[in-house]
């Protein structure tokens, strides 16, 4: 079963098994990684197909591995050289690898075991949402004049409304006539409350204020 079903020559049987092997594993790869995560289509494609691609440049290279995974390495990072990937993203493309590399060299069994281990590892994590951000941690961002003292000037409204509270950066916008301050605050129960967004109003100058989930590259 983990022996590899490749020969030389190579037959169209066990070609076939191969490639629709790495079809399937590779689609299964792409749902697991994907679940509950932001995802672009061109991605989730790619990330499909990508165990077979390396599974025919390891056939390719007639078993060279050095050789296979310089070149298939090179494929799966393009991505990464114009549009920043998040760390999950990197973690699929190189499971997807590891899949195409198996398959390339004909052990079908170990892919399976390898990917079986990996899905199921993978969906319980994302379950118990494993290092994630609780659903009560929120990004708050309130715009004030420039000429504004923000030190302690929400500090009562922060203790009425938050359990946690950080201000992670301020800095200037609207050519310096404005201050843009980011916090991280953590809200009993998750929700909103409309008056917190009100009293906040009534001290910025009802300015802008932007609230909502903390978006994942802020966490890198």
């Amino acid at each position: 079963m983990l022996s590899s079903i490749l020969t030389r020559p190579l037959t169209l049987p066990n070609l076939l098994v191969c490639l629709v092997a790495a079809l399937i594993l590779g689609a299964l790869t792409a749902m697991i990684f994907l679940y509950r995560s932001r995802h672009s289509a061109s991605f989730a494609l790619a990330l499909a197909l990508l165990p077979m691609t390396v599974a025919v440049i390891i056939m390719l290279v007639n078993g060279n591995v050095g050789t296979g995974v310089a070149v298939a390495g090179a494929f799966g990072l393009v991505r990464f050289r114009s549009v920043p990937g998040t760390a999950r993203e990197i973690a699929a493309i190189f499971t997807a690898m590891a899949l195409g590399l198996a398959l390339g060299m004909g052990y079908v069994g170990m892919a399976v075991i390898f990917f079986l281990l990996v899905a199921a590892f993978t969906l319980i994590l994302t379950a118990v949402n494993f290092g994630g951000l609780s659903r009560t941690e929120k990004q708050l961002r309130i715009s004030l004049p420039e000429d504004f003292c923000y030190e302690g000037l929400f500090d009562d409204v922060f203790a009425k409304y938050t359990s946690r509270v950080n201000l992670e950066r301020v800095r200037t916008t609207n050519m310096g006539t404005l201050l843009e301050l980011t916090y991280h605050v953590e809200l009993p129960g998750g929700s909103i409350p409309q008056e917190f967004i009100n009293e906040l109003r009534t001290r910025n100058g009802n300015l802008t204020i932007i609230i909502g989930d903390v978006a994942e590259k802020d966490m890198l």
